[in-house]
């Protein structure tokens, strides 16, 4: 997981590519680089740390240059270091790489019998190496690059630079997101859209095996398989992100600014379908009878949306009464699945790239199912591959924590799930028109949850000191706690684990202990009695129950501290749930003085198995 932003154009490159830079350091914050032709050769500099330590080592005043690209690294091979940080050269071949080239080691044996030296511990040096083999060979540049191509394994999205060819940038895809921007005389690549976001909104999300050639004049595109031009015009999309949905805005941390941005980012994922859930699945291509013979729904995701699996496997069973598998997806291409004729896969993950994900939906497919992928990014490699594509629309989600991309998955499900309910005839027209009112009102009850903020944030205050904590909840709430506990520890580092709280009796409530935070999900639902008992079992031991509920009549004086949240139908709560959780984890992660937008050890989307 790293990020690669490039630039050949009339303007001063070097400020152009360390905002982008910036932009992308969600992606990877080890190490920095940055290599630009200053009219005599190309010049580089990198450092071990963060784009500010790049810009300490960068000449003042700043160089000027035309044509450059930098990189900011997630350490895959090798420890983070100045010698380890990308870009990486050989005799005037330059390169920056985002992925794992998974056969380097061979290849780097071969090219040390030949006589080649390596100066770091990177997979990615093997390629500019590569490269001068076969320019010495008597190959062109653009042909040189081709055959490194076919010989490596792997994923990767590369920029290359060399001092024989001037004013050009060489940006090849296969597995890592890639796009490239068209602006008015001035081009770009980027491992992702907010790097080039202020500079154009035009974009070209390259392909699989295809090179794109950057050069003052113009930009080609071309399939390395085929060896056949690709029209420009064709490809073009334009991008209706605006450059201060990739900016706090006045917010201290990016993760604050996406739960506010929450309302909104589920509002716009279910406005257009919302009136008539079923007009969707004619989108997906999804007929009538497809749902109808439909017996099984496997659902595959990591992280955070694993959590959203899990909850879409309540609803979808709940509304639309088909069966429901879930599969963390690190496992489920491992395991031996059934995937007959009347099952639908489905995938989930915001940005599109996650190498696990994609290999589930490719094993999937592989093995005859029609797969189906909700996802936050137009153009990412699972929503090219897949056979539908079910966007949300949350916009860039620069924390690595995620949180309206969770909302947002929330929603697509939801209206997945009234979708294949309508059409089956489980959910008749007026439970159907009651759901969907429902639902539509979500965006206006988070807005109403987030007035909590003050609440929560002097109640987070009182966690700082605490080594471990418990999450709870029971049915559709369950899921909720989990990723409340996930947030919990990946932002403040504070451990804590999220179980269904009718399994406190089998384990768990060994670990209960005067003053142990315990965070109970109830709300006003079935289960609500039952998870009382559970409370009663904590409270009987010593712990400090922090409620999260609808119903606070019914908790109020019977627990230690409660979040009151704004009552809706039973299979919505989690929207309202999950905020303060998002709230309790990203306070307490300030308190105690963490990155809360860039945890120690994560990165935002992992692109690598």
């Amino acid at each position: 997981m790293c990020g690669i932003v490039g630039y050949v154009g009339k303007s001063n490159c070097l400020p152009i590519l360390i905002n982008g830079l910036k932009s992308l350091e969600y992606r990877g914050y080890d190490s920095a680089g940055i290599a630009f032709k200053n009219g005599r050769g190309i010049e580089m500099y990198k450092t071990e740390g963060r784009i500010s330590d790049l810009q300490k080592i960068i000449p003042d005043p700043v160089p000027r240059a035309k044509t450059g690209f930098g990189h900011t690294r997630w350490a895959t091979h090798g420890a983070p270091s100045s010698v380890n940080a990308h870009p990486h050269v050989s005799e005037g071949v330059y390169v920056v790489h985002n992925g794992i080239i998974e056969n380097y080691r061979e290849l780097k044996s071969e090219l040390t019998q030949n006589g080649c030296m390596f100066s770091s511990d990177t997979d990615t040096e093997v390629i500019p190496q590569l490269i001068l083999v076969y320019l010495r060979e008597g190959l062109s540049l653009k042909e040189a690059i081709k055959k490194t191509i076919s010989r490596l394994r792997g994923t990767f999205a590369l920029g290359i630079m060399s001092d024989n060819e001037p004013d050009t940038l060489f940006a090849i895809k296969r597995g890592s997101p890639l796009v490239i921007g068209i602006g008015d005389g001035e081009y770009f690549f980027a491992s992702d859209v907010p790097a080039i976001l202020s500079h154009t909104r035009k974009c070209i999300f390259v392909e699989d095996n295809e090179m794109c050639i950057l050069k003052q004049d113009g930009i080609s595109l071309l399939n390395l398989d085929s060896d056949r031009a690709i029209s420009i015009d064709e490809r073009k999309v334009e991008i209706n992100w605006t450059p201060d949905m990739a900016e706090k805005e006045g917010y201290d941390f990016f993760m604050l600014k996406e739960i506010f941005e929450q309302p909104e980012a589920v509002k716009n994922t279910i406005r257009e379908w919302i009136e008539n859930p079923q007009k969707l699945l004619g989108e997906l291509g999804i007929t009538k009878k497809i749902v109808k013979e439909l017996r099984r729904l496997q659902i595959v995701a990591c992280g955070t949306s694993y959590h959203a699996a899990l909850f879409a496997a309540y609803i979808i069973q709940s509304l639309a009464r088909i069966h429901v598998d879930v599969d963390i997806a690190s496992e489920y291409r491992y395991k031996e699945h059934i995937v007959e004729k009347d099952t639908l896969f489905i995938s989930i993950t915001q940005s599109g790239e996650t190498a696990d994900t994609l290999a589930a939906q490719r094993e999937a497919q592989k093995r005859g199912a029609r797969a189906l992928t909700i996802c936050n990014v137009v153009g990412s490699t699972s929503a090219r591959e897949a056979d539908a594509v079910l966007y949300t629309r949350a916009g860039p989600e620069i924390g690595v924590a995620s949180t309206k991309a969770f909302t947002s998955q929330m929603a697509a499900l939801c209206l997945l799930a009234l979708a294949l309910g309508t059409c089956r005839g489980g959910l008749k027209t007026r439970e159907a028109k009651s759901l969907r009112d429902n639902l539509a009102m979500i965006p206006s009850l988070l807005d109403e949850t987030l007035k909590q903020n003050t609440l929560i944030e002097k109640l987070a205050k009182t966690l700082i000191h605490t080594k471990s904590s418990l999450y709870l909840g029971r049915g559709i709430s369950y899921p909720i706690a989990l990723e409340g506990a996930l947030k919990m520890k990946e932002i403040s580092y504070i451990h804590a684990e999220g179980y269904p709280a009718g399994e406190m009796k089998h384990g768990p409530i060994a670990l209960v202990e005067q003053g142990l935070p315990v965070v109970v999900v109830c709300p006003k639902d079935n289960l609500c009695e039952k998870t009382f008992s559970n409370i009663e079992e904590v409270k009987a031991r010593g712990g400090r129950i922090i409620a999260i509920t609808n119903n606070p009549s019914y908790f109020r004086d019977k627990v230690d501290d409660l979040i009151e949240v704004p009552y809706t139908h039973p299979v919505f709560t989690p929207f309202v749930t999950v905020l303060p959780l998002q709230l309790l984890a990203y306070h307490a992660g300030v308190f105690r003085g963490c990155d809360v937008d860039k945890p120690r050890n994560l990165a935002k989307s992992v692109t690598v198995e």
